[in-house]
């Protein structure tokens, strides 16, 4: 049987107890949870996780190991990663690297042997939280410590977003579309692609006047880490773009589109991590299953005083998973279109925004 190495402490004062793997360090991080029962590689590297301690409700994790082509950033953001049972000798001939060796390259620490439905249950009562991750001699007096003295985080955006422009183009192109990124998947610019659209990676401090020089026949807004009320520069740039182009938010573009049009946002309990939500769009009654990742959502009740309308609504929670302004050719979703849960139930929000830049 393996050492109980490691220690997990909450900020509610329960502890949890494994083995380590990835990177040997300590870490303090908001704990939460995902209900995927496959796709870890893409977890770890979706720069949505920034700064999160990922608790996997599956329990077998590492069993296909990792494969180059299919990241979905060029950094890893994840905070740590918790599973219930680590496997180390991968079955597939894809895979380049075991996911132990991808943490520990990323200077990310995982934890194995933990007890992932108590801990799951205890994030769905409860909430999500701050967690420590540290050697199991930490008193829970010292990790409590610990906890209260590490800021909150409140940069995420600014740390994962790209420095520099940077291009996606693609054979026989109709259009342009100029990509804020906020920490955007790589499947999306690839969507884009494959719609048609060359594609325009900007960072996500890029200004109103940046973006008009550019001219392009459309503007998308990423997902991404964090609170969207922390990204004003982002917020400020939308409200002075109104209504020029045609534009397409997902997940954390979503909620930024929403305070750029007036509505408000809020912090869910425990959010939405997995590929199993079934959505419903209002106009046409239609339910896609849909794959999320986010921590926040726009409040229904504000988006009544705005130009928006309610496009999708989740059908678990019945929170807003969708907005439009036709009068400005706008349209977002707070699910990722491109991870195809479905696998193709929302590859039509694509198309939207292709025939409204055709327009």
């Amino acid at each position: 049987m393996s050492e109980l190495n490691r220690k997990l402490i909450l900020e509610d004062g329960s502890e949890y107890f494994g083995t380590g793997f990835g990177a040997d360090r300590d870490a303090v991080c908001e704990i939460v949870f995902n209900t995927s029962m496959v796709g870890y590689q893409e977890i770890a590297s979706d720069l949505s996780y920034t700064d999160q301690a990922v608790v996997m409700s599956y329990p077998l994790i590492g069993n296909y190991g990792i494969t180059d082509e299919d990241f979905e950033s060029k950094s890893l953001g994840l905070g740590a990663l918790i599973v219930r049972d680590y496997n180390d000798l991968p079955s597939n001939f894809r895979y380049t690297r075991t996911l132990a060796e991808l943490l520990e390259e990323n200077q990310i620490p995982g934890v194995t042997g933990v007890d992932t439905r108590k801990l799951v249950r205890s994030i769905r009562d409860l909430g999500s939280r701050r967690v420590l991750i540290t050697r199991p001699n930490v008193s829970t007096e010292e990790g409590l410590r610990r906890i209260q003295q590490t800021p909150v985080p409140h940069d995420a955006v600014s740390r994962v977003s790209c420095k520099r422009r940077w291009y996606a183009r693609t054979a026989n192109p109709k259009f342009r579309v100029v990509a804020v990124d906020c920490g955007m998947k790589t499947n999306i610019v690839r969507m884009l692609n494959r719609f048609g659209c060359n594609v325009t990676v900007v960072p996500y401090n890029t200004t109103a006047e940046e973006i008009r020089f550019m001219n392009p026949d459309g503007l998308f807004i990423s997902n991404g880490p964090g609170d969207p009320e922390d990204v004003t520069c982002v917020i400020d740039m939308l409200k002075e773009l109104r209504g020029e182009y045609p534009t397409f938010g997902i997940c954390l573009g979503h909620q930024l589109l929403a305070l750029a049009y007036g509505a408000k946002t809020y912090k869910l309990k425990f959010g939405h991590r997995g590929g199993n939500h079934p959505v419903q769009d209002i106009e046409t009654g239609k339910i896609e299953m849909t794959s999320q990742n986010h921590s926040y959502a726009v409040d229904e009740k504000s988006v009544e005083a705005t130009k928006l309308e309610v496009s999708h609504i989740n059908l678990l929670d019945h929170t807003v998973e969708g907005l439009r302004c036709p009068e400005d050719r706008m349209f977002s979703v707070q699910y990722h279109p491109e991870s195809a849960p479905g696998p193709q139930d929302s590859t039509y929000l694509f198309e939207r925004f292709v025939e409204n830049m055709s327009s």
